[in-house]
């Protein structure tokens, strides 16, 4: 078998509500043959992972997958909790798979991933496998589970991020990735928050300076009378001897830029353990200070936003002898705790065997073959640091006043929101003017010492952090989603021009482009992921207003996590028979994940009039809002005597009913879309937005004058049902393009339509036969003359297939065939018709690229304005 593609969702997705990987395989003939007919594959499998004991699989018992395997199970399935199962054995908690077949041999498996390189690297990993058990070849597991690990540890999160992000999803707040690293956005829009680790958005980038500079630092706090270690710069090691008798032995040598205790040697003796200790220190670091010895307990005193909260005692890292192990094997026994692991993995980080370590043990006269006597004590490293092995216990209700007021001081005489204030005393709970020094402050202090210490209570440091950056601010943006066939777009503009006249700064995507508080930033159809992004991140936006497509949600899932309110207008056939649309009720199931993805106490917009729509009211979690053009819609009067919204129209007007409270909200001749009650579609459209406005909040009377205030203009709507008039012929641009998009439109053209029809259609290439046909079919009943035109992008398709569809298609009915032409070009079309037109016929083309006709017409009235020109001076 082998893999021929694959997918990376990083949010909600069709296939899940969970981050998730599609993998597409070819089983390359084997998949009709179960896993018990290949020679020993099941008996070796389980003995090479054992790990697949503990799933259940579907039959939901103890060692189900096991009894799948007697019974007889197919290589996609065994891949999917392979795949599973090693991202466990690295510690990746994991559970959801499964496998579905294509076609023939052609299967893939979706499967739940934390770390993406390590959830694909994993799939590999299986694939190979297999490949060996069938071909009865050696697989070195063991070498393939390291190199998995090699690529976890290398994208995965650090503890403190790790910790800060699940508190801020604790607290309702949505998580946005900013690019492989730790950074990440908490929120969306106006009051979302950047955090890198615990370097938050009020962190000082000259506090951050100031913190990395030790010298600076002791200069700065001891301008404060803050009690610090004194110290100097060293330039050379006769330098650092002249130092070291100012200060008086024993003293401490370290990088003058330096963290997590890195290149710090401590308690030097004696000029020639200080000669050496440069020596050492000056291969790897150009600035090197001196300063004095403290002796006493080391400890890391948590400042945020003024407040201490949480103090650990931090123990360098030791061994106890036992009179027959090497200090090598010692060490290796401690790291064999599963709580230490690499780097900052786990609460605890393993001691690295390495020059540092052999160089401390030298100073100390010992080595790593050295066999420690029964119950002797040697520490590993002078400094406590987390990083270099050390381990903590929690001492915050220990810190006295004197020394909270003291900390809180040096915080802000650095200039830091976040710090971790290291300090050496003899105890935290006397004064530390009593001998004890502040040694340094850290930025971006690492918080696992405090969510996890070795001993104590736990300290929730990240959930304080996550409080105070969103402490003035509110937690988040209203949100809506809005999906469907047709009317989204429309829908979505809607909708957005009724939050800005509630005074939000909207954030928009629509198949138009991207839109920041009414002005386009990026034209172009922008109803995908990545537009969707560029309005969450946008700092401007106080409410987002997403139009969100089916293609997008099939390739990459949904950009955001949950939606206040998400509008499903309507699910009708359109692009079946692409990306494994076979049926509406496909479409259907992709078109729910909009309705799925909304909060709890939200609430999903549904056309009670829309069969397919109500179809999925099942798969729908929040509350309901049902809107339908009969007020007696049964599915809308359940959902009101349930106590939910219904939105209908009555006697010319929308009315709101919630329970037993109905309300006229406006007359339909009053919506400007509508165009005095012409464009029926409009209403639906004008229902469904009022519908996401409720669903926000936003009073009746702002509603109300939205519904009013907004055209089917080219600066309000454009590309939807917009008149323009050339030489007094009427023309009509729409974006319509499919079966139910040109019956819409066509029936309110009908109602205005005085003399000739003329239409310019065209469907894009990625439709069905059959549907291509059926427009073309609608064409010839309704228009007078007809221009067919092609995208210009043909989706596959030969040039004129599509059109030679569409001419199929209108020669059905009983039009006639000498007012029909073939002109594939837009634009020549588009000019062709406006040449047939006389005054007061009308002229309406279903486009592909709107600008370019906005020129032609442009064009067509300064050729004309010039013409009375000429005849007026002649």
């Amino acid at each position: 078998m082998k893999i021929v593609g694959f997918k990376v969702f990083k949010g909600r997705n069709i296939y899940s509500h969970k981050k998730c990987i599609r993998l597409n395989l070819d089983l390359e003939g084997y998949s009709e043959i179960p896993s018990k007919k290949i020679y020993k594959f099941n008996e070796s499998l389980v003995k090479m992972l054992p790990e697949l004991n503990k799933h259940r699989c579907g039959i939901d018992e103890e060692r189900g997958f096991i009894k799948r395997l007697e019974e007889g199970t197919y290589l996609a399935h065994i891949s999917e909790h392979i795949i599973i199962a090693l991202q466990n054995m690295i510690g990746v908690e994991i559970s959801y798979g499964k496998a579905r077949e294509i076609s023939g041999d052609n299967y893939y498996i979706i499967y739940q991933y934390e770390y993406r390189n390590a959830g694909l690297e994993a799939g590999n990993i299986a694939v190979d496998m297999i490949n060996s058990l069938i071909n009865k070849k050696t697989f070195d597991l063991d070498s393939r589970l390291n190199r998995l690990k090699e690529v976890l540890l290398s994208e995965q999160l650090g503890v403190s991020t790790l910790n800060i992000c699940n508190e801020a999803k604790k607290r309702g707040i949505p998580i946005l990735r900013i690019g492989e690293n730790s950074m990440f956005q908490l929120g969306y829009g106006k009051y979302s928050k950047m955090i890198q680790a615990t370097l938050g958005n009020d962190t000082s980038a000259i506090g951050v300076d100031i913190a990395q500079d030790k010298l600076l630092t002791k200069e700065l706090l001891s301008l404060h009378c803050i009690p610090v270690a004194s110290g100097m710069k060293v330039k050379n090691k006769a330098d650092a001897i002249s130092g070291a008798k100012n200060i008086d032995y024993p003293v401490v040598l370290k990088p003058q830029f330096g963290n997590q205790g890195k290149g710090v040697i401590t308690n030097i003796k004696d000029d020639k353990g200080l000669v050496n200790a440069y020596e050492l220190l000056s291969k790897k670091y150009e600035d090197i200070i001196i300063e004095e010895y403290i002796t006493g307990r080391d400890y890391r005193v948590c400042c945020v936003y003024g407040d201490i909260v949480a103090v650990a005692q931090r123990i360098p890292p030791y061994i106890l002898g036992d009179g027959v192990s090497s200090i090598e094997t010692l060490v290796n026994n401690i790291n064999e705790d599963s709580r230490r692991g690499e780097g900052h993995e786990k609460e605890l980080t393993k001691i690295k065997i390495d020059d540092t370590l052999r160089a401390y043990l030298k100073q100390k006269n010992y080595s790593l073959n050295t066999i420690l006597p029964k119950k002797e004590k040697i520490n590993l490293k002078d400094n406590a640091n987390l990083s270099t092995g050390g381990f903590a216990i929690d001492c915050t209700e220990l810190i006295c006043e004197e020394n909270i007021e003291i900390c809180k001081r040096a915080a802000s005489a650095i200039g830091l929101d976040i710090c971790g204030i290291d300090l050496i005393c003899e105890d935290i709970s006397k004064p530390l003017n009593e001998g004890g020094r502040i040694i340094e402050i850290n930025a971006a202090p690492g918080i696992r010492m405090h969510h996890n210490p070795y001993i104590g209570a736990k300290r929730n440091v990240a959930g304080y952090i996550v409080d105070k950056l969103f402490k003035d601010t509110p937690k988040h943006i209203p949100l809506v989603a809005v999906t469907g066939t047709n009317g989204k777009t429309t829908t979505t503009r809607l909708i957005s021009h009724i939050l800005s006249i509630a005074g939000y700064a909207v954030g928009m995507t629509t198949t138009g482009g991207i839109y920041i508080d009414g002005k386009c930033i990026f034209k172009g159809d922008t109803t995908g992921p990545r537009s969707a992004l560029a309005v969450l991140t946008n700092k401007s936006v106080e409410a987002a207003v997403l139009e969100t497509a089916r293609g997008g949600i099939i390739r990459e899932g949904l950009a955001y996590d949950l939606a206040d309110v998400g509008v499903i207008t309507n699910i009708t056939e359109d692009h079946i028979g692409i990306d494994e649309v076979e049926t509406i009720e496909d479409l259907a199931k992709v078109k729910a994940l909009v309705g799925e993805a909304v909060k709890k106490d939200g609430y999903v917009v549904i056309n009670g009039d829309d069969r397919m729509s109500i179809s999925i009211l099942h798969r729908l979690k929040s509350n309901l809002i049902i809107f339908s053009n009969d007020k007696d819609n049964e599915i809308m009067r359940s959902n009101i005597n349930s106590g939910g919204y219904g939105i209908y129209v009555d006697a010319g007007n929308i009315m709101i009913q919630k329970s037993t409270n109905c309300e006229k909200l406006i007359e339909i001749k009053s919506i400007g879309i509508t165009m005095k009650g012409i464009l029926k579609y409009n209403t639906e459209n004008a229902m469904a937005a009022c519908a996401a406005a409720i669903g926000l909040g936003i009073d009746y009377k702002t509603i109300r004058q939205g519904l009013m205030s907004f055209y089917c203009s080219q600066n309000q709507n454009p590309g939807r049902f917009n008149i323009y008039s050339v030489n007094d012929v009427r023309i009509i641009l729409d974006y319509g393009h499919n079966i139910e998009g040109y019956r819409r439109v066509l029936e309110g053209v009908k109602c205005i339509a005085k003399n000739k029809l003329i239409g310019i259609i065209g469907v894009p290439g990625d439709r069905l036969d059959s549907d291509i046909l059926r427009v073309g079919k609608c064409a010839g009943d309704n228009f007078d003359y007809i221009f067919i035109k092609e995208d210009k992008d043909r989706r596959g398709r030969y040039k004129g297939e599509v059109a030679n569809l569409l001419e199929k298609g209108i020669l059905q009915s009983k039009f006639n065939s000498k007012n029909l032409e073939k002109v594939l070009n837009e634009t020549e079309a588009f000019k062709m018709a406006l040449d047939l037109a006389e005054p007061k016929d009308t002229v309406i083309i279903f486009f592909d690229e709107y600008e370019p006709l906005i020129n032609i017409m442009k064009n067509k009235v300064n050729e004309i304005n010039s013409e009375i020109k000429l005849l007026v001076k002649n």
